[in-house]
This record gives C-alpha cells, sequence and structure tokens, in this order.
C-alpha cells in the first residue's frame, strides 16, 4: 500500500511539471512573431544622404538640335527654251563667276521664230505707213470738203489701227529677243558646280535643269526644336555647331525661327546661320547645334537621379507625415553637367524627396530619416535590426 502512494505521488509531480512547461511554452508563443505580420508595415530608415530638399539656385540650360548643313545661296540653271545641248564649258567641282557663260544650246527654232517676228513688224510698219498717207490725202480734201466728215472718221481709225498693229508687232519681236537672251546658259551666282544635268548633245525640254551651282561662303544648318523649347530661342542668338568630320566647334547665329510647327511632329523648323569663308564646311554635312540660355532667377531644382518617370510621367518619391508618398511633377531646364533639374509643380522647398531610385517602393509605407550617426558609434553599433534590414532590402 505504501508503494502504491509513493508512485502515485511521482506521477502527480510529472505531470505537474509536464503542466509548467506547457504553460511556459504557451506564453513564449504569444511572445514569438505571428504568421499574420506584415513586413511592408515596418519602418524604412533612410539617411541624409538619402533624402534631398529641392533647392533654389541659377541653373543654366542649352537648346539642342542637329540637322544637315544647308547652302542657301545656291541656283539652278535650267533652259529657257527646248533645243539641243550644242557645249558644256564647265565639270563638277569647277568654280564659276557670276554672269559667265556655261554652255551653248541650239536654238534655232528661236531664231526662226524672232525672223518672223521681224517681218510680220515690217508689214505691219508698211501697213501703218500706208494709212498714214491715206490719212493726210483725206484731211486735206475734207478740207475742201470734197469727202464727208465721216469718212475723215474713218481714217483716222483705220491709221489708229495700224499702229497698234505695228506696235503689237514690234512687241512680239523684243519678246522673242528676250527669250533669246533668256536662253543663254549663264551662272546668276559666283560659286562651284555641284552638278550636271545633261551632257553635250542631249535634247532640253523649256525649263530643264542643266547645272547646279552652290555657293559655300554662307551655310545654314536646318534644325527643328520642339514646342516647349521655341519659346526660350530668338533669332541673333549665339550658336555653337559641332559639324562631323571637323574638330573644332565653329559658331554661328540663330537666323531664323519657323513660324507654324510641321504638322504631325510638333516642331518647329529653325536656321543657323555659319560663315564660312574658307570653304572648309560642304553642304550635306551632318551639324550639332547648341544654344546656351541665359542662367536668369533662381529655380527649384533637384538632382537627376531622384526623378522618375512612367508612361510619360516624371515623379518623385516623398516622405510625407512619416509616410512615402509619390507626386507627379513638372520639370524644366535640365543641367547635365551638374546633374540637376528644374521642377516647376510638384514639390515644395520644404519636402523631403528621395535623392534616388530606390527598387520596390509602396505608397503609405511608414519612413523616416535617421540623424547623421558619427563613424565611431556607427562602427560600435549592433546588426542590422529588422526595420534597417526591411528598408535595405527594399532598396
Amino acid at each position: 500500500m505504501n508503494k502504491r502512494w509513493v508512485i502515485g505521488g511521482v506521477v502527480v509531480a510529472v505531470l505537474a511539471a509536464g503542466g509548467g512547461v506547457a504553460v511556459m511554452a504557451g506564453k513564449g508563443d504569444k511572445s514569438a512573431p505571428t504568421a499574420t505580420t506584415k513586413p511592408e508595415d515596418k519602418v524604412l530608415d533612410f539617411t541624409t544622404k538619402e533624402v534631398v530638399a529641392p533647392q533654389p539656385q541659377p541653373l543654366a540650360a542649352r537648346v539642342e538640335f542637329s540637322g544637315p548643313l544647308v547652302a542657301p545661296d545656291t541656283a539652278v540653271v535650267r533652259a529657257k527654251a527646248a533645243g539641243t545641248l550644242l557645249q558644256l564649258a564647265v565639270a563638277e567641282g569647277s568654280r564659276v563667276a557670276a554672269g559667265q557663260r556655261l554652255g551653248t544650246l541650239d536654238l534655232a527654232d528661236l531664231n526662226a521664230r524672232l525672223n518672223e517676228r521681224q517681218a510680220q513688224a515690217e508689214a505691219a510698219r508698211a501697213q501703218a505707213v500706208q494709212a498714214e498717207r491715206t490719212h493726210a490725202s483725206n484731211q486735206r480734201l475734207a478740207e475742201q470738203q470734197f469727202i464727208s466728215s465721216n469718212a475723215l472718221e474713218s481714217s483716222r481709225a483705220a491709221l489708229d489701227s495700224a499702229r497698234a498693229a505695228l506696235a503689237a508687232a514690234q512687241a512680239q519681236v523684243e519678246t522673242v529677243r528676250i527669250n533669246l537672251r533668256e536662253a543663254a546658259l549663264v551662272s546668276p551666282i559666283a560659286g562651284i558646280v555641284a552638278k550636271r544635268h545633261v551632257v553635250p548633245g542631249e535634247k532640253v525640254a523649256n525649263e530643264q535643269p542643266v547645272v547646279t551651282i552652290v555657293n559655300l561662303g554662307r551655310l545654314e544648318v536646318a534644325g527643328s526644336v520642339g514646342t516647349h523649347e521655341v519659346g526660350a530661342l530668338q533669332p541673333g542668338m549665339a550658336v555653337q555647331v559641332q559639324v562631323e568630320g571637323v574638330a573644332e566647334p565653329v559658331k554661328g547665329q540663330l537666323a531664323r525661327i519657323s513660324p507654324a510647327a510641321e504638322p504631325g511632329t510638333r516642331s518647329i523648323g529653325v536656321a543657323v546661320a555659319i560663315p564660312n569663308p574658307q570653304e572648309r564646311l560642304r553642304a550635306g554635312q551632318y551639324a550639332q547645334a547648341s544654344v546656351q540660355l541665359p542662367e536668369g532667377t533662381p529655380r527649384l531644382t533637384l538632382p537627376v537621379a531622384a526623378i522618375g518617370s512612367a508612361s510619360g510621367q516624371e515623379y518623385v518619391w516623398m516622405i510625407e507625415q512619416g509616410k512615402l508618398m509619390r507626386r507627379a511633377i513638372t520639370t524644366g531646364r535640365r543641367d547635365d553637367a551638374r546633374g540637376l533639374v528644374e521642377v516647376k509643380e510638384g514639390v515644395s522647398p520644404q519636402a523631403q524627396v528621395l535623392a534616388m531610385r530606390f527598387d520596390n517602393l509602396r505608397e503609405g509605407a511608414p519612413a523616416r530619416v535617421l540623424a547623421q550617426v558619427p563613424a565611431t558609434a556607427a562602427s560600435a553599433a549592433s546588426p542590422a535590426t529588422p526595420a534597417t534590414a526591411a528598408a535595405a532590402q527594399s532598396r
């Protein structure tokens, strides 16, 4: 009997000890993280180097565009009469002077027409002389009252008609002479022959191109800028032009701005005049033009790395009231050399903006800016906490 009581006491003691362990285990489970804890609710820590405030400062900007070099002083010599090209005295690349004869056309048709018009003019002159004699005779007869006044008026009308016919015939002769003079192949400007469109012996039609002459003393960059940039430009601005194949940039001047945008592209044409007295540049070379804009008043700026873009809309991440917020912004000038961008709308000077891009950021997530910690304290600090680890993982 005593043994049974001893065994029973041992069993009760063991059960009591097991119950205490179970109770302690239950309390330990309550303190452990539950499966429903959201890692997104952890505070994301950012250093002062990772957060920046917009700073007002002068900001230089450039408007850049590109295009080919064109020669505005280009002349196309055309045949002003149909005929056969008998001679072409210039070759491609040869230099010509203004008024120099370039070739010879067979103008037999025009010469024949001139002879015909001159014969018609002689006939009209003879008729006019005869009408004058008849009218003078009729005047004497009218004075002696041998003819009526109506006959005298008819004689005067015939004389006027003959004189008008003579004037028309003489005008036709002068027209053919002008055509002959214009049909001569003469260079209208001084320059270089860029292209010969026909060869000697070939028949040419009226207004057919024969020779193209280019004056390289002045060239232009034919480019285009966006409608959002053209407001900062005006004729007379200094332009720096980098031409392909030329080591040193050349100086130019903004000559013209198109009054309307091109349909479909929303770009506006501009022309930059470049003096080329040594003729080192050639038409057709590709050029990059850059216009330096004045700095003007200070502008609110942010680093380029702080600005993201999605679907054509630029944005920044900000810390507002302890939470991450994504804000759309409108930008203006850019200074690529300093890595700054003007922000016209979307942020204030007191805003806390993330100075660089981070991955997996969620709008509304808790966030804070850590104060700057001395290097000695940072080296002695304990390993990263769950919050800072979550922030580092999200970046």
